[in-house]
C-alpha cells in the first residue's frame, strides 16, 4: 500500500489502466449509442493510453531542469504521449484529465490525498475547457463526480481519497441513462465514462493493492462487424520514413504497396520529391518498394519498442505556403481529396499522426477538414500544437467527405487565408449530408424502432428513414433532402454497396429532378453503402 504516489507507482498505473482497457476494449465499443456499426471509443482510449504508456517507456529516468519532481514528470510524459496518441472526443478528454491532473502535481513535493483531490478537480476542469459545448451524461460528468467525491473525502489518506473518487466515478457513470435521454433509449452507461472508471480502479489497484469488485454494465447486444483498421496500431513493430525522389505513376503505385505492408501511410511531395512515412512489420519490403518506385534516400527505422531518437527535424514551414490535410476513409474518397491537392491522412488520426501531416506539408498556413464529428476534436488539438510551431492551422468542421469536397472546389489560393477558409467554411455547411448503413443492433431512433439488419438513412447525423430495402431507402431519403431544395447531388459509394446502386439512385434523381445535376464517385468507405451531399 502506498502513502504517496511515486514515479513507478505512476507508470504502473499506466500500464494497469491501459492492460484493464485492453480488456474490457469491445465492450467498451459495443455502448455506442447509435444503431450504426462504428462504435469506436474504447478502441480511441487504448490507443489514447497506448501512446501514454510509450511515452513513459521512452525517457521515465530524464528528468528535466524545470524543478519537477519525477512522479510530476511522469504524469508530464503520460499526459503529452496521450495529447499525441488522442484519438476520438474519448480520448482527447482524456488527455486532457491526464494534462490536468499532471499540472496541478508536477511540482509537489509529495502527492497524498488532498494534494490528489486537488488534481482531479484541475482535471475536471481541464476536461471541460476541452469540448465547446459540454453535455452532462458524459464522461465530463464522471470526471466532475470523481473530483467531488475525492474533496468530500477531507484526508491526506491516498488510499481513502482514490477509494472515494473511484466510487464517485461508478455511481456518475451508472446514473448517465437518467441525464442522457440516448443512453436510456439504448439501454447502456456512457463508454468513455465508463473507460474512466477503469482507469481510476486501476489507480486504486496500484495504491491500495486491491481490486475494486464492480459489476461491468451489460452492453447492447450486437451482430459483429466488419472493424476498421485503425490507424497506428500496436501489431506493427517499425516506423519507416524515407525522402524519394520520384514520378507521380511511381508514387501511385507505392501507396498501394505500402498500404497492403502496414498502415499510418502518408505520402506528400510536390511532383518530384516526396516524405514517405508507414508503420511496417517489414522494413526491408518497405524500403524496396521505395527503390523500385525511385530513388529513396534519408530512409530512418525506429523500432517503437526502442523509442530511438526521432529523425532529423523538418524544415521550417514556408511563409507563404498553403496546404489542406484531409481525413479520408476508403481508397475512392482519399484519391478524390488527393486530386484536389490535399495531403490526406487515413481514419480515426491521433494528434499525433494529424500533426505530423500538418508540418510534412511544409506550409505555414494550413487548413484541416476532419470529416467526422469524432475527429474534430483531434483536429483541434493538432492545430493548437502546430501553432507552437509557428504554423496557423484553421479547422473547417466538415462532418462528412462530401462537405470536405464542396469546401476544396471553393479554394482560391489568391485570396486572403482567412477569407479563404470562410468561403470553405461557408461551402461545407451549405452542403447538407447524409448516409445509409445497415442497423447493427435493436434501438429505438426519431424515427421509431429499428432491428438488426434494417437499413437506416441518417440525415445530419440523424435517423430519417428505416427501410427493408437498400435502394428504396436511398432513394427516399435523396427526395427528403431535395424536397428542400438543392441543385447538386454528390452519391459516393461505399465497399460493400450492390453493383450499381450509384447508377440507380442517379436515375430516380434525372426522372424526379431533372434540373439537379448528380456526380457519383467509388468512395470505397466501410459500413455505409452510401453517401450523399446537396448542395
Amino acid at each position: 500500500m502506498l502513502e504517496t504516489l511515486d514515479a513507478a507507482a505512476v507508470r504502473r498505473w499506466c500500464a494497469s489502466g491501459l492492460a484493464a482497457l485492453q480488456r474490457h476494449q469491445g465492450e467498451i465499443d459495443d455502448l455506442n449509442v447509435y444503431p450504426v456499426p462504428d462504435g469506436d471509443t474504447g478502441t480511441n482510449l487504448v490507443l489514447t493510453l497506448t501512446s501514454a504508456q510509450q511515452a513513459l517507456a521512452m525517457d521515465l529516468e530524464t528528468l528535466p531542469d524545470d524543478g519537477h519532481t519525477p512522479h510530476g514528470h511522469a504524469l508530464r510524459l503520460m499526459a503529452r504521449g496521450a495529447l499525441l496518441g488522442a484519438r476520438g472526443n474519448s480520448g482527447v478528454i482524456l488527455s486532457q484529465i491526464l494534462r490536468g491532473f499532471a499540472d496541478a502535481l508536477a511540482a509537489a513535493p509529495a502527492v497524498r490525498g488532498r494534494q490528489l483531490a486537488a488534481a482531479l478537480a484541475d482535471a475536471a476542469t481541464a476536461a471541460y475547457a476541452a469540448v465547446a459545448h459540454p453535455v452532462e451524461g458524459t464522461l465530463l460528468t464522471v470526471v466532475a463526480a470523481a473530483a467531488r467525491a475525492a474533496e468530500q473525502a477531507d484526508t491526506d489518506d491516498l488510499r481513502a481519497v482514490t477509494r472515494a473518487a473511484a466510487g464517485g466515478a461508478a455511481r456518475a457513470l451508472a446514473r448517465t441513462p437518467e441525464q442522457l435521454p440516448a443512453l436510456a433509449r439504448a439501454g447502456v452507461v456512457d463508454a468513455g465514462g465508463r473507460g474512466l472508471c477503469l482507469l481510476l480502479d486501476a489507480l486504486v489497484e496500484v495504491v491500495t493493492g486491491e481490486s475494486p469488485a464492480r459489476p461491468a454494465p451489460v452492453p447492447a447486444v450486437r451482430p459483429p462487424a466488419t472493424a476498421v483498421r485503425e490507424t497506428g496500431s500496436p501489431a506493427y513493430a517499425y516506423e519507416v520514413q524515407y525522402l524519394l525522389d520520384a514520378t507521380d505513376e511511381a508514387v501511385a503505385r507505392l501507396r498501394g504497396e505500402l498500404d497492403g505492408l502496414g498502415d499510418s501511410l502518408v505520402i506528400v511531395g510536390d511532383g518530384g520529391t516526396w516524405n514517405v512515412h508507414v508503420h511496417v512489420n517489414d522494413v526491408g519490403a518497405a524500403v524496396e518498394a521505395g527503390v523500385v518506385a525511385g530513388r529513396p534516400h534519408r530512409i530512418t527505422v525506429t523500432r517503437f519498442a526502442d523509442q530511438a531518437a526521432p529523425a532529423a527535424p523538418l524544415p521550417a514551414p514556408l511563409p507563404d505556403g498553403r496546404a489542406a490535410v484531409v481525413v479520408a476513409t476508403g481508397a475512392g474518397i482519399a484519391e478524390l481529396f488527393a486530386a484536389e491537392g490535399a495531403t490526406v491522412v487515413p481514419a480515426n488520426p491521433s494528434t499525433g499522426e494529424l500533426l505530423d501531416a500538418i508540418r510534412a506539408t511544409v506550409a505555414a498556413r494550413v487548413v484541416v477538414l476532419p470529416n467526422d464529428p469524432n475527429t474534430q476534436s483531434v483536429a483541434s488539438a493538432a492545430a493548437r500544437e502546430a501553432h507552437q510551431l509557428g504554423v496557423k492551422v484553421s479547422v473547417v468542421p466538415t462532418r462528412s467527405p462530401v462537405q470536405a469536397l464542396a469546401a476544396l472546389a471553393v479554394r482560391d489560393p489568391k485570396r486572403r487565408f482567412e477569407d479563404d477558409v470562410i468561403a470553405m467554411a461557408e461551402a461545407a455547411g451549405a452542403c447538407r449530408y447524409a448516409e445509409v448503413c445497415h442497423a447493427s443492433k435493436e434501438a429505438l431512433t426519431v424515427a421509431g424502432p429499428c432491428r438488426p439488419g434494417d437499413v437506416l438513412a441518417l440525415v445530419e447525423g440523424e435517423v430519417h428513414l428505416i427501410g427493408a430495402d437498400l435502394l428504396d431507402t436511398c432513394t427516399a431519403m435523396v427526395d427528403r433532402m431535395l424536397g428542400g431544395g438543392g441543385e447538386l447531388v454528390t452519391l459516393l459509394c461505399g465497399a460493400d454497396a450492390p453493383a450499381g446502386l450509384a447508377d440507380r439512385v442517379r436515375e430516380h434523381v434525372e426522372r424526379s429532378w431533372p434540373f439537379v445535376e448528380v456526380q457519383a464517385y467509388e468512395g470505397g468507405q466501410p459500413h455505409y453503402p452510401l453517401l450523399v451531399g446537396v448542395e
